[in-house]
């Protein structure tokens, strides 16, 4: 007769099978892949019905209450610095006060700076058209020769977008993360930090003279959108990108002075959620000025959020649900029992929840998610950082990018690459960062 683990184990791996096929095949949207996948796990592990549906309600609610208002607020505050010109104008200053040599480290960090307070895909739309610009302008070559110096600088910029999604707070995946293993926000910002800048040098600039020659570009797909606004001054700009991370970190790390520690308004500059509302509200002006009342812009801001917003949210939320069917059956307790019976790293256990995860549903803040909801039985009995487990999942939430994941296809109309150049490209860019990542939250964990 099959033992209760077994049977647990294989209803979790038809459920996210089942997505998997959904989603690939059937070309339907992750929201009812990741949902039907959650109801399977569910009748498969022997729970009744009513039960599933209350676990689904559950996760989807969690996710939504809670991740959900960070991705809305990020998102309206990429789409003012897109439409405002504000993020276009600090990367075009950044690479004009670089050379041709220097150009693929300017984008690196530009991306890193422009990325930290933007959802992945936004920052994507946001920065891509700008480097793909400024790389025409930038190479006089032509030919095969041209395409390669144009990718020398846009994969940089890739390379500091994915590493922040994946492994820096306040982006929602790593956020959420925090939250759920009750790790330190300001630690885990601090070490991401760490991990994330070698990391981006070796998955972008240095990995790009090895991924890119010979690769051809077609004319991008999608091109950049903006309002025919003055853009705002440049220092405007940088202070409205940077305000959210800098509230957080002063708020962490505020409350690491004796007397400090639970101080009001530390804790309410610490809350990402306070921190990104008032960044949008002081955005607004700041970046519109006195056209801020413009029934245009007003609607354009709003309509570029909401658009994204609703497949993002329906996402992470079916994420939400299937992490929480996962944990009702009782696979979290199963996994801190394998930890504990075998011996296996919680480091490396978690990164590779996370990567079957990634290359099953494509989403990283999906796989983040469900990760993260079966770890804590875990982290609860092995004693590990769970700072480190954060950075490992988040690590592991990026591991190649393949066709279930939108940011695949972003990233293939934006720079112009064929599919199989983009996984020649992009994919090994990605499966780098989670490699290496994992590589910095293991040698670290010797460290901290």
């Amino acid at each position: 007769m099959m033992s209760a683990d077994m049977r647990l184990v294989i209803a979790a791996l038809a459920g996210i099978g089942l997505a998997v096929v959904m989603i690939v095949r059937g070309r339907l949207h992750p929201f009812i892949g990741l949902l039907c996948g959650a109801f399977t796990v569910g009748l498969l592990a022997g729970l009744p019905l009513p039960d599933v549906a209350k676990a689904v309600q559950k996760g989807v609610g969690d996710i939504i209450g809670g991740t959900g208002l960070v991705v809305a607020l990020g998102l309206s505050l990429g789409a003012m610095l897109h439409l405002s010109g504000a993020a276009a104008s600090l990367a075009k200053a950044a690479l004009r006060m670089t050379g041709v040599q220097a150009a693929p480290w300017a984008t690196l960090g530009i991306a890193i700076v422009v990325g930290l307070p933007l959802f992945f895909e936004t920052g994507l739309v946001l920065l891509l058209p700008i480097v793909v610009a400024a790389a025409e302008e930038m190479t006089g070559k032509d030919g095969a020769e041209r395409d390669t110096a144009k990718l020398r600088l846009i994969m940089p910029a890739l390379a500091g977008l994915g590493v922040v999604h994946a492994l820096v707070p306040p982006h929602p995946g790593p956020l959420l993360a925090v939250e759920a293993l009750g790790a330190s926000l300001g630690k885990t910002m601090l070490y991401g930090i760490a991990i994330a800048i070698p990391t981006a040098i070796i998955s972008g600039p240095l990995l790009a003279k090895f991924t890119t020659p010979g690769v051809r570009l077609e004319a991008p797909v999608l091109h950049d959108h903006a309002l025919s606004i003055a853009p705002p001054a440049r220092l405007l700009s940088l202070l409205i990108v940077l305000l959210p991370v800098l509230m957080i970190a002063t708020g962490e790390l505020g409350q690491m002075i004796p007397g400090m520690k639970g101080t009001a308004w530390l804790v309410a500059a610490s809350n990402p959620v306070v921190a990104l509302l008032l960044t949008n509200l002081i955005a607004l002006p700041l970046l519109f000025g006195r056209r801020l009342r413009d029934a245009a812009i007003q609607n354009a801001v709003w309509h570029e959020t909401m658009g994204a917003a609703g497949a993002i949210l329906l996402a992470i939320g079916a994420g939400g649900a299937l992490k929480q069917v996962l944990v009702t059956a009782g696979l979290s307790d199963l996994l801190a029992r394998t930890v504990l019976m075998y011996s296996i790293s919680p480091l490396l256990l978690g990164w590779l929840v996370a990567v079957g995860i990634r290359l099953a549903a494509g989403s990283a803040t999906v796989a983040t998610i469900t990760a993260v909801g079966i770890m804590p039985g875990v982290v609860a009995s092995s004693g590990v950082s769970p700072e480190l487990v954060v950075l490992a999942i988040g690590a592991g939430s990026v591991f190649f990018s393949h066709v279930n994941d939108p940011g695949f296809w972003l990233v293939k109309s934006y720079v112009g690459t064929s599919t199989a150049d983009t996984f020649r490209t992009w994919s090994m860019l990605e499966t780098a960062i989670s490699v290496v990542g994992l590589a910095l939250v293991m040698a670290l964990s010797y460290v901290v």
